[in-house]
């Protein structure tokens, strides 16, 4: 079973190294070699296994961020929307959100205006307009306690955020970058007009690479990326941590909600992977080891009294069947609480020293635009040209009606009817989670499969060894966490033996491999 670590010794020099496996990271390695640039990333643990996995898995404009004045920032946001929905409709697709409203919250004159807003900062083709609805009389009214009669519905859009990375960092690779995954940046040196870096893997051990630039993308870590570089005190980030729980599912019509509480932050909850509802988020200042963040029980209480405060039935810590956490590094504006810190992000490039870009911020909707402002402002001290790309080529898999170009709507239901014929073996739950994750790509997945038994053992509920396999060869997958909870969300129906069965079935492929 071949590995996708391979590292040609011809790549240890390249134009540009980028540190981080995140969405920024994996998003300026794809634009950056689609430009004709040489290209390495290291990442020091598995692809999107920090911020990037924790989102609310919203491709949005963030419509409370029109309370702080944000209009740049959600017009960016609102315009890359339509760009994502289109570039990768298999892992992404349009949501309707609903806001109730009671007399307590904001005039609902204001919550209109903010729609029209919303609605108007940027132009729509693949999603609707908000409008006003009765909820006594519409289907997503039913889940919510009955003091709650009127409300209001927008458009968003659903994102599955740790396949985003591991696409971007796949069509990257495709193109001709080295992508490294559980390898750590330990040195880095200026050396006359470029960079000396040294790299640990767990699969080549020291790599010594030479660099013309440098992209610092460590996301939490890129403060102590830059002190490494010799480039004094980084910026001014603020660490924080957001936290999520998953119940099973609390209604089950396709709406997803949007609630304002009491302390004026607003939490979501979504229907997710059909049979479970997300809801979250926190926001609390963080100041531990980015890596070992963990959601605490106040937050799982916090979470569980707001979404109380609106559904007929009640949860409690009980019924949480699945948590997750991140770290937010978002540029420190001095904002008093931590909903109010922008979410905006800031490229920054010392003029005097070779390129070393830092990446201060970000939210994982705008990463794409990001990297094309990052390519931008290397590519002159590059000495090169050549024109942006990503705005118009879909992510792999997501070529759903014509090989290599975006979708229109009704894409992915008709994908789905096609794949019904071809593979009439495959039962629908099935068909349906391998569309949403792979796309066009699932026929290389299943490859010669004609019937389940050939998809091999299943390891999990849901989870054949061909599917693992395909992980492994293709996607960087080494751990059964990498594909039960970020190649996958398989996790969800796993239990313990399972995550056993996994790991010891990956540790005997692994021992096949030669030294």
């Amino acid at each position: 079973m071949k590995m996708t670590n391979d590292l040609p010794a011809a790549k240890r020099s390249c134009d540009l190294l980028i540190i981080g496996g995140g969405i920024n990271g994996a998003g300026i390695a794809r634009d950056a070699i689609g430009r004709g640039l040489s290209v390495i990333l290291c990442e020091q643990h598995d692809l999107a296994q920090h911020t990037s996995s924790a989102s609310t898995k919203l491709i949005h404009g963030g419509l409370r961020y029109l309370e702080y004045y944000e209009f740049k920032l959600v017009r960016k946001a609102l315009l890359e929307r339509e760009v994502l929905l289109r570039a990768a409709p298999h892992i992404m697709h349009p949501l309707r959100f609903v806001m109730p409203h009671d007399a307590g919250q904001r005039p609902a004159w204001m919550i209109r205006a903010g729609l029209f807003l919303y609605d108007h900062l940027a132009h729509r083709k693949f999603l609707p307009a908000s409008n006003g609805i009765s909820l006594r009389g519409h289907e997503a009214g039913t889940p919510l306690k009955g003091s709650y009669r009127k409300g209001f519905v927008y458009s968003d859009g659903w994102v599955d955020d740790a396949r985003l990375v591991v696409l971007n960092a796949l069509d990257a690779q495709e193109r001709g970058a080295t992508i490294l995954t559980r390898t750590k940046c330990t040195t880095i040196a200026q050396q006359g007009q470029g960079w000396q870096a040294t790299l640990d893997s767990e699969d080549h051990g020291r790599i010594d690479v030479h660099a013309r630039a440098i992209v610092n993308a460590a996301g939490p870590w890129a403060g102590q990326m830059a002190n490494a570089a010799g480039g004094g005190k980084g910026h001014g980030l603020r660490l924080i941590k957001g936290s999520h729980i998953i119940v099973p599912r609390l209604f089950s019509h396709p709406y997803a909600y949007i609630f304002q509480n009491p302390d004026k932050r607003i939490i979501f909850a979504i229907p997710y992977q059909d049979e479970f509802t997300l809801i979250g988020t926190t926001d609390l200042e963080y100041t531990g080891e980015p890596g070992a963040v963990r959601i605490d029980d106040s937050e799982v209480e916090y979470l569980c009294q707001m979404a109380n405060r609106y559904f007929s039935k009640q949860i409690s810590a009980a019924d949480v069947v699945g948590t997750y956490s991140g770290v937010r590094p978002l540029l420190d504006d001095a904002s008093q609480s931590a909903s109010a810190v922008t979410r905006d992000y800031l490229l920054e490039c010392d003029p005097a020293a070779p390129p070393f870009l830092n990446v201060w911020g970000g939210k994982i909707t705008t990463y794409r635009k990001l990297a094309e402002e990052a390519l931008d402002m290397l590519q002159p001290r590059l000495g090169t040209s050549a024109p942006d790309w990503t705005a118009t080529a879909p992510l792999p898999g997501g070529d759903l009606q014509q090989p290599g170009a975006l979708v229109r709507k009704g894409a992915f239901d008709q994908f789905m009817a096609r794949l019904g014929q071809s593979h009439p073996w495959l039962p629908a739950k099935l068909a349906k989670r391998y569309a949403r994750c792979y796309g066009t790509r699932l026929l290389h997945m299943l490859g010669d499969a004609t019937k389940i038994a050939d998809l091999g053992e299943e390891l999990a509920p849901g989870l054949y060894e061909r599917e693992v396999r395909y992980l492994v060869e293709v996607e960087w997958a080494r751990s059964a966490d990498d594909i039960l909870w970020r190649r996958t969300k398989c996790g969800l129906y796993a239990k313990p033996q399972h995550h056993a069965r996994l790991t010891q079935w990956l540790n005997h492929e692994r021992a096949k491999q030669p030294a």
